[in-house]
């Protein structure tokens, strides 16, 4: 086979490769997009802020905030912002509020989504919802102890984004945003793929993983996850759970790995994006980035020490199970 052919042919299998997993993404994505803008337009998505006030005043935070904190784990970080944005004159915040807010908006957002991605990799939907939700109101304590124990970050938070025009966003507008979003999922996903493969070619993610395995090690994240946990890390859940989905269906990736890695990339994904998300509406980053990263490298670390101590059939009944 001439080297073009090669080329062409490798071409042709990280194009199918990133189709299939777009589909599979896709058949979780939209028909979750679509429920939550229903129940979004039915004005539904307020009802579930009502039992998050008491959780608000836990973490130092006014009772308003259950609202955003609810808009963005059933939709996603934008939709959380703009409830802020549209609350800021009613409940201003300090920056220690900001960031305590902020954080907990970035372990645990759009999570019919994410958690769906989750449990397609394999592990099991209950235990992952109890590990964002939870560690994101165990990462608010600790943050909101931290500041005003200390004091600091008591002056009032700064907002850089505006609030949007008031009025109700045109059907075809929502539809075709959507679109452009799933297209740009696919073509990340596709190129991601490709470069997998280069690096595994050019035998990069060997050296990637040997600089990587101390930490690793730690995590009890197996070497095959490496990668792909650091893409999730980095880039998103979506992706680094879409690539993990396409190892693991490949039967490279062990169930114990999967799980520590989509634990972690749970607690802390997109740390470029996000994190400069934040920062506009007053995160600081001791909290949206750094306390973030500690405080989800720890966890995951306790978690996949204390599941090195189960049965096996305990862990495959309620932590994770085969890849469908």
């Amino acid at each position: 086979m001439s080297r073009i052919a090669a080329i062409l042919t490798a071409a042709r299998e990280v194009l199918q490769g990133g189709l299939r997993v777009a589909l599979d993404l896709f058949k979780i994505m939209v028909p979750i997009i679509l429920a939550v803008k229903l129940l979004k337009e039915l004005g539904l998505i307020a009802y579930l802020a009502w039992p998050l006030a008491p959780v608000m005043a836990l973490v130092g935070l006014p009772p308003e905030m259950g609202l955003v904190w609810a808009t963005a784990m059933l939709n996603n970080i934008y939709s959380g912002i703009i409830v802020l944005l549209s609350l800021a004159d009613s409940a201003p915040l300090t920056q220690a509020q900001a960031t305590v807010l902020a954080s907990m908006i970035l372990v645990a957002h759009n999570l019919p989504v994410e958690l769906t991605i989750a449990r397609k990799s394999g592990p099991r939907l209950g235990f992952q919802l109890l590990v964002r939700v939870l560690g994101a109101l165990v990462l608010g304590l600790v943050l909101h102890l931290f500041y005003s124990g200390l004091g600091v970050l008591q002056e009032p938070a700064t907002l850089l984004f505006q609030a949007p025009a008031e009025g109700p966003e045109p059907l075809w507008a929502w539809a075709l945003g959507e679109v452009r979003n799933l297209a740009s999922i696919f073509c990340i996903i596709t190129a991601l793929i490709g470069l997998m493969r280069l690096l595994q070619a050019l035998r990069l993610l060997d050296i990637c993983n040997a600089a990587l395995r101390p930490l690793l090690r730690l995590m009890g994240i197996g070497p095959r996850a490496a990668t792909i946990a650091v893409v999730g890390l980095v880039m998103g859940l979506a992706y680094g759970g879409g690539l993990i989905i396409h190892e693991a269906r490949t039967g490279q990736v062990e169930g114990r790995d999967v799980f520590a890695a989509l634990t972690l990339m749970g607690l802390c994904h997109s740390l470029i994006e996000d994190t400069l998300l934040m920062s506009l509406v007053g995160g600081h980053v001791s909290g949206i980035l750094w306390g973030r990263l500690l405080f989800s490298l720890a966890v995951t670390a306790l978690l996949t020490r204390t599941v090195g101590r189960l049965s096996a059939q305990f862990s495959r009944r309620f932590l994770w199970t085969q890849t469908s």
